[in-house]
């Protein structure tokens, strides 16, 4: 095809940021959206390229994973540039076109490490496969008290000044941060991160409720994981839980596997949250998309089957989740529209990332990040900026 042409989907039902097109189009040119309408507007011109589908395949954006570690045996915390790319290759093969490469708890050595990569990777990196807008740092200053699978020896109080350092090894691409605010200088690092533009994010966290409330006026805004790794809901203290259900300056992340929480859970975390605040992850590791076996998560053996990851103790390490399994999950779960779900899979996180200006949503002037779902919202085909990055084979 050539390079100079536009594409066109033409004949399916187009999910834009201000309404739902069922007989629609959407014109993609040099990376951007440049036309969306009806059918019966669009006027064909001689380079277009066009792709004629039926109103039953649904075209919304691009899904932003705030929250992923790994994929296809390719993990950020590896340290390689071809860690990452394979982590870019593949996320489109789930309809994710933009992620947070995602670090956890280790050494100091190790967590500069990755992040000197990640942020090298940032600067160079193409726009034929997903995009990394950013970093992650998931650790290591959180509550010993709610490791999950953060391996405790490596965790420890939060400190701005290592911080500093390391947001300078990243070239100034960490975008947010997972932290227990109720450790020693917990809020002294919140702070921080609301004045620099990094997302503060409560997680692994055994703080009460009014630690919570501290932490909000602190300046953070974010919830990892909702449910796990976190003080649970009591009727005298509501602890993370509750705040995430009551706050409403805070978007709170969730895994729709089915396992990290139960599907009630999912429906009742919904109804308390909504579309408006809540987004969805994957946590995923390296074994997604991989076979049943033994894998490795930050120096600790990862034991993988259909559908769970877990310690050798049978601790929850992160999910296999596929993206398109989380929409399909919750979809089934809380019987939502998929236009809440695309608020969950791309709005809300391009929002909180200072992003929504070029992603989150199709919109005219925006980054052509596009995913194409067929009637079973399968994905039939991913765009990463214009680029076919995906194509599902018959």
């Amino acid at each position: 095809m050539d390079t100079h042409s536009s594409i066109i989907i033409y004949n399916v039902t187009v999910y834009s940021e201000n309404q739902t097109l069922k007989n629609g189009y959407i014109k993609l040119t040099n990376k951007k959206i440049t036309e969306i309408g009806e059918i019966h507007q669009y006027v064909r011109q001689p380079k277009d390229h066009v792709i004629e589908l039926s109103p039953s395949y649904k075209v919304i954006p691009g899904a932003i994973d705030v929250h992923i570690h790994g994929i296809n045996n390719a993990d950020a915390m590896d340290g390689t540039a071809e860690a990452l790319k394979t982590m870019a290759r593949t996320l489109p093969k789930e309809g994710t076109t933009s992620f947070l490469a995602t670090t956890m708890t280790q050494s100091n050595e190790a967590v500069e490490k990755a992040l000197c990569n990640a942020g090298a990777y940032i600067e160079e990196q193409t726009s034929t496969d997903a995009e990394v807008v950013g970093i992650h740092l998931e650790g290591p200053f959180i509550s010993p008290k709610r490791a999950g699978a953060q391996p405790p020896t490596h965790i420890q109080d939060p400190n701005v000044a290592l911080f500093q350092e390391w947001q300078k090894a990243a070239g100034g691409h960490i975008k947010l941060v997972t932290l227990a605010p109720e450790q020693p200088n917990g809020l002294a690092l919140t702070s921080y991160l609301k004045e620099t533009n990094v997302v503060a994010s409560i997680g692994h966290s055994d703080s009460t409720y009014d630690q919570v409330g501290e932490a909000i006026e602190a300046g953070a805004s974010h919830i990892t994981h909702l449910y796990n790794g976190m003080r649970g809901l009591h009727h005298r203290e509501p602890g993370v839980l509750g705040a995430a259900y009551l706050r409403d300056e805070l978007f709170v992340e969730l895994i729709t596997d089915g396992i990290h929480c139960r599907p009630e859970m999912v429906k009742l975390a919904y109804d308390q949250i909504t579309s408006e605040r809540m987004i969805l992850i994957t946590d995923s590791l390296r074994a997604k998309w991989l076979k049943n076996g033994t894998y490795d998560l930050g120096g600790q053996p990862v034991h993988v089957n259909d559908t769970t990851a877990t310690l050798a103790d049978g601790t929850l390490a992160g999910s296999i989740l596929k993206m398109n399994d989380a929409i399909k999950n919750t979809m089934s779960f809380t019987n939502c529209s998929l236009e809440d779900i695309v608020k969950m899979t791309a709005e809300n996180p391009a929002k909180q990332l200072n992003l929504f200006d070029t992603k989150g949503s199709l919109k005219i002037g925006k980054d052509a990040d596009i995913v194409v779902l067929n009637e079973n919202l399968d994905v039939e085909m991913t765009f990463c900026r214009g680029t076919l990055s995906f194509q599902k084979e018959d």
